[in-house]
């Protein structure tokens, strides 16, 4: 490129029009290097942006797909997080239902052995009130008897000796 050096005013024109064999010398070069960029370059680039394309793409089909399975394993664990609340309730009736089952079975078992040690300790106190009458009716028997031999031992004949003897008789049998 010239320039016009001076102060003609003549050198603002050679920057507008320009020199010929500049343009062709950069016409040249600018297709030389375009050959050489479309014959090494552009391949690889191309080959590169394809390939970075097709890893956009797949990341972008392995995201979907990822998404999905987590949508899947979260609608899996909600419906296992429900079950287990199912299940959970389910044990929780049961323990109460046998808890219930034991307590009325205990209070069941309490009451049938409350009524038999009743009914034990009525039947020892029936036998021993009725050893206990025995033992006094055969102690007043002998009492009666014992009364009955000194009687026939002794006479009787006045009230008042028959007083004395009974009076003497009771100090004497004691009652014991």
């Amino acid at each position: 490129m010239m320039f016009a050096e001076g102060g003609d005013g003549g050198g603002g024109l050679a920057l507008i029009m320009p020199d010929p064999g500049l343009f062709i010398w950069t016409t040249v070069i600018f297709a030389l290097l375009w050959f050489l960029l479309a014959k090494f370059a552009f391949k690889p680039i191309a080959k590169s942006l394809r390939e970075r394309e097709e890893s956009i793409s797949d990341a972008l089909k392995s995201a979907e797909r990822a998404r999905k399975e987590v949508a899947e394993l979260k609608n899996e664990n909600e419906d296992i997080l429900k079950q287990a609340r199912q299940e959970r309730s389910q044990i929780l009736k049961e323990a109460n239902e046998l808890k219930t089952k034991i307590v009325g079975e205990a209070k069941e078992d309490a009451k049938t052995e409350a009524a038999k040690i009743l009914a034990d300790a009525k039947q020892d106190i029936r036998t021993q009130k009725d050893k206990a009458m025995q033992e006094v009716k055969s102690e007043v028997g002998q009492i009666a008897v014992d009364i009955a031999e000194k009687l026939m031992k002794k006479d009787l004949s006045g009230s008042a000796s028959q007083q004395e003897l009974i009076e003497s008789l009771v100090k004497e049998a004691n009652f014991n």
